[in-house]
């Protein structure tokens, strides 16, 4: 499974962006998807991550803010990234747990920066 992360850019406080990333190759079925991120210095944190049935967990930081979505029929997630603030500034990478044993893949990352 390879997945094709885009949307990253950079952008001013309170911005909006929005981030897509696109499963492809051998997918028997996507589970849970996802979106973490990791600043500079930093470990990697969970951001949002969704189910295959659509249920949605966010990290307290990024709630009323940012949304995720899925098309399953594209294999595709999405994360709408709104209000944006500094503190969000991150390579952001997309997560998939696939198949009957939930594989973990992950994309290489999409770099967000968000200037004050």
């Amino acid at each position: 499974v390879q997945l094709q992360a885009s949307g990253g850019g950079l952008v001013q406080a309170g911005e909006s962006l929005r981030l897509s990333c696109r499963a492809s190759g051998r997918i028997l079925s996507l589970n849970s998807m996802g979106w973490y991120r990791q600043a500079p210095g930093k470990q990697r944190e969970m951001v949002a991550d969704i189910t295959s049935g659509g249920s949605t967990n966010y990290a307290d930081s990024v709630k009323g803010r940012f949304t995720i979505s899925r098309d399953n029929a594209k294999n595709t997630v999405y994360l709408q990234m709104n209000g944006l603030k500094p503190e969000d500034t991150a390579v952001y990478y997309c997560n998939v747990q696939e198949g009957y044993y939930g594989m973990d893949y992950w994309g290489k990352g999409t770099q967000v920066t968000v200037s004050s």
